[in-house]
């Protein structure tokens, strides 16, 4: 079989990302000794320089690893939580319906750095001047800037010279914009960096203290700080005014990266384990589920069955999304029985469903947030609007509300994504991270740091009672979801996507492709992909496409129009461009894998 790159096989280490240099960083690691973990986090800094447009310092990370020597698998949660001011009411007050998309009312405790740090603290080997090194040289002596990066900057262009000065001193150098491929450098960020690593260095020679002393700088020093002082500045935001933040000292403070247990289920010969439901990851776990009892095994891949299937699958495990996930009281264990899973397969027919049905797990009564309107016997009509957007879905960060906002935001013009890294090392460790937020169009940069603040609090429903409705403290419920495919006898891969709402819907094939079928990991990567556009958009406008579906053209024209007959909205998105999975693990005959993602044309795995 055909692939873009071949999959990538040895005995000392794998790393698979979104960015070659970020891969190239953490096999340096792998090569210097380092472990998974220590590779990891170097690739993860890395990638907080030379992805400014999808992700950053100020972001957020929620990391699943896997510890060989004990079998060790947990979930290190890298999401910062609402500020203790961040009531319903204190937005509400403010004449919003719902929480800005830009700014600095959407910003939670950037939780991306700390998170590192502490994967770095718990299981890592090498001091932090070894792993922050290379981030701290790409920022000061420059990096090729991605074309995806330039074209971003272009469309925050104007806001950045009227609004945003802050990020025109670092984005726009000599009031222009830079250019694609050429080399950049943010001399603020690795600035910060420097000085984060010479007080934790001060603290002294002990590795723990260090990072320990890292951490204190960034979340009760300078860099707290400064971030406190900005967030006293009106900023414009998506709403279109001005607004201070509520994001204070206190809370940066206040706040630590959680470890605790994955959330698995057995398909296919191995266990998935994905994150609680504060973030999406339960969705794919669903699917799966529902997937095995519709007999999926038995399915021709890439047949018009099969896609239409999975398309309903994902409509149905999105409606509990929306009805049920949150960062309390999901009931987790309920939405995951196989029972349940069995039940909610049957309402798979043979022509696209509309609207929203959410289940009711445990016999609990479902309930949706009012703009989907009125239930009507179990089925709630939805918010959509405008038809399938453009290819590469991800997560929409910026763009005005109303009537034009999808619009505007389906050109492609506004759209932000997120990273991911897998790493697998030598002795059968393995990480996948999901590092995202902190976008370089979505918050403006904080004067003398080099990077912007999250935005995930758009998120949250200004709406009490439901699972995802804002309070001080809570997570946001992110959509970003890192996983690992695991067997008892410890073989299996760390694997993930960019994508926003897509990202537990792209995978699908890749899993089926690899798992049921037997495509190596980059075949299956490169196998033509798809996902729903009807279901909910968890970013602000909150709109979604009635019946939308993209679709790669390399499933055929015979797939998509059987996909019209039955009822989809379809969208050719072409050959190449839905999908940015990657992959690095411990085959059955114990050598090391990866591959990672040739669309976007900067996605790559490294490994000997």
């Amino acid at each position: 079989m055909f692939t873009t790159r071949p999959e990538l096989v040895g005995t000392h280490g794998m790393v698979g990302s979104t960015h070659w240099l970020a891969s190239a960083v953490g096999m340096r690691i792998l090569e210097q000794g380092g472990n998974a973990f220590d590779a990891a986090v170097a690739a993860g800094f890395t990638l907080q320089v030379v992805e400014p447009h999808l992700n950053g310092p100020g972001g957020d990370a929620p990391i699943i690893g896997h510890r060989a020597a004990d079998a060790h698998t947990f979930v290190l949660c890298g999401q910062g939580t609402a500020p203790a001011a961040a009531t319903i009411a204190a937005y509400t007050g403010l004449g919003l319906a719902e929480i800005p998309g830009t700014g600095h009312l959407a910003a939670v405790v950037p939780g991306a750095f700390g998170a590192w740090l502490d994967l770095l603290a718990r299981y890592g080997t090498l001091p932090l001047a070894d792993v922050l090194s290379p981030a701290i040289g790409y920022a000061e002596h420059g990096y090729p800037l991605v074309p995806a990066a330039v074209r971003t900057i272009a469309t925050v262009r104007e806001l950045f010279t009227d609004h945003w000065t802050t990020s025109a001193a670092v984005y726009l150098p000599h009031g222009e914009l830079p250019e694609a491929g050429a080399r950049f450098r943010n001399p603020e960020l690795a600035a910060t960096f420097r000085r984060v690593l010479s007080e934790a260095e001060s603290a002294g020679a002990d590795r723990l203290t260090q990072i320990e002393a890292a951490h204190r700088t960034f979340y009760a020093g300078f860099v707290a700080e400064a971030m406190d002082d900005f967030l006293r500045t009106p900023v414009r935001d998506s709403s279109g005014d001005d607004h201070t933040g509520l994001l204070t000292a206190d809370d940066l403070a206040a706040w630590r990266p959680i470890e605790e247990p994955t959330v698995a289920v057995d398909f296919a010969g191995v266990r998935v384990h994905k994150t609680a439901a504060w973030g999406q990851g339960p969705v794919l776990l669903q699917q799966l589920q529902m997937l095995e009892a519709l007999g999926v095994a038995e399915a021709e891949p890439g047949s018009v069955e099969l896609v239409h299937t999975a398309i309903e699958v994902a409509k149905l495990a999105f409606a509990d999304r929306e009805a049920w996930y949150g960062d309390d009281g999901t009931p987790i264990d309920d939405l995951l029985d196989p029972a349940y899973a069995a039940a909610r397969a049957t309402l798979v027919g043979e022509s696209a469903a509309d609207g929203l049905r959410p289940g009711a797990p445990g016999g609990r009564t479902p309930r949706l947030a009012s703009v989907f309107g009125e239930e009507v016997d179990g089925l709630w009509p939805g918010r959509y609007q405008g038809a399938a957007g453009a290819a590469g879905g991800g997560e929409p960060t910026r763009g005005p509300s109303g009537p034009d906002a999808l619009r505007i935001e389906s050109t492609g013009e506004t759209r932000g994504d997120t990273c991911h890294v897998d790493v697998v090392d030598r002795w059968g460790n393995r990480v996948s991270a999901t590092p995202s937020g902190g976008w370089l169009q979505s918050s403006p940069v904080v004067p003398g740091l080099g990077f912007g603040l999250p935005t995930r609090a758009q998120m949250f429903w200004l709406e009490s009672g439901l699972p995802a409705s804002l309070a001080p403290g809570r997570r946001p419920r992110t959509t970003l979801s890192p996983a690992l495919a695991l067997r008892p006898d410890g073989t299996g891969f760390a694997f993930g996507t960019p994508g926003g709402d897509q990202q537990d819907q792209w995978t699908i094939p890749f899993l089926l492709h690899h798992l049921l079928w037997g495509a190596d990991l980059q075949a299956a990567i490169d196998a033509p992909g798809w996902h729903s556009t009807h279901v909910p958009s968890s970013f602000h406008p909150r709109v979604s496409e009635r019946l939308g579906v993209e679709a790669e053209s390399r499933l055929g024209a015979r797939v998509l129009d059987g996909l019209r007959a039955r009822g989809h909205v379809v969208r050719d998105a072409g050959p190449w461009s839905l999908g940015r999975v990657s992959a690095a693990g411990v085959r059955a005959d114990g050598l090391l894998h990866a591959a990672a993602n040739p669309r976007g044309m900067q996605g790559y795995a490294a490994g000997r």
